[in-house]
């Protein structure tokens, strides 16, 4: 089987140098790109009803843009000024950055991991006094909580925005030779919009365990599971699978 059509269940990358345009360069491939899931705000008003009172911590724990705009727009909603000497600990330097949308950059208030929870995780145990909140989405990675808890911070977990399926009608079909998925709740939407959904030749790739796991319980094959060891990215992966049915041949 030739590969020449790939639907990516993300948004289209800005950059012309992404990697999927690089690989739809290198391989004749035609690349769409179609948001599975969107997310969508927790209402003040919903927030109030949990009892949750944010001026009651002393630092943010954030792991996403997502975060950090949902985290903003809730304190702005409530009427809320965050204090000057709130931290902020971003689980990668893009999401620091992305921070300063909102407040004055200052090293002692900013701090940063690596790229992974595990690594942001260090840098919290060296501040355990500090009362953390942590904004989130209804569908949380689980190891989030697992590992503070096993870190011993006090620390309080709050749903500021949800994760639902997209509209995906304007589709008609899937007549793709590959859907690449990066979460469940991507698997979740795909049975949403086509519950008659029917893999036959279909390939499927997906990013992660937890996705891996998702498109299997949904009695799917997976094809393509990233991250390998020796392609770490999603593009390296299909790229992999690429040319490895190039040598059945």
């Amino acid at each position: 089987m030739k590969i020449k059509t790939i639907l990516v269940s993300q948004p289209e990358p800005t950059d012309v140098k992404s990697p999927y345009h690089e690989l739809g360069r290198k391989y004749g491939l035609k690349i769409d790109f179609k948001p599975f899931i969107k997310v969508e705000a927790v209402p003040a008003q919903d927030f109030r009803q949990e009892r949750i009172n944010i001026l009651d911590h002393t630092a943010i724990v954030l792991t996403s843009r997502n975060a950090v705009d949902h985290f903003f727009r809730m304190c702005k909603e409530l009427r809320l000024n965050v204090p000057e000497g709130m931290k902020y600990f971003c689980v990668s330097e893009s999401v620091a950055y992305y921070v300063q949308k909102y407040i004055v950059y200052r090293k002692r208030k900013v701090f940063i991991g690596k790229n992974t929870f595990q690594d942001l995780l260090d840098v919290i145990r060296k501040h355990k006094d500090e009362v953390y909140l942590v904004p989130c989405s209804d569908i949380q990675k689980q190891e989030i909580p697992a590992l503070l808890d096993k870190a011993g911070v006090k620390y309080t977990n709050a749903v500021f925005y949800r994760t639902v399926a997209s509209d995906l009608s304007d589709l008609k079909n899937l007549k793709y030779d590959m859907l690449v998925f990066f979460s469940p709740a991507g698997i979740e939407s795909l049975f949403k919009n086509f519950p008659k959904f029917d893999q036959n030749g279909t390939i499927i790739a997906a990013f992660g365990p937890t996705t891996s796991k998702a498109v299997r319980d949904a009695g799917l094959r997976l094809d393509i599971e990233a991250p390998l060891p020796e392609a770490p990215s999603m593009t390296g992966a299909i790229e992999l699978y690429i040319k490895r049915l190039g040598k059945k041949k």
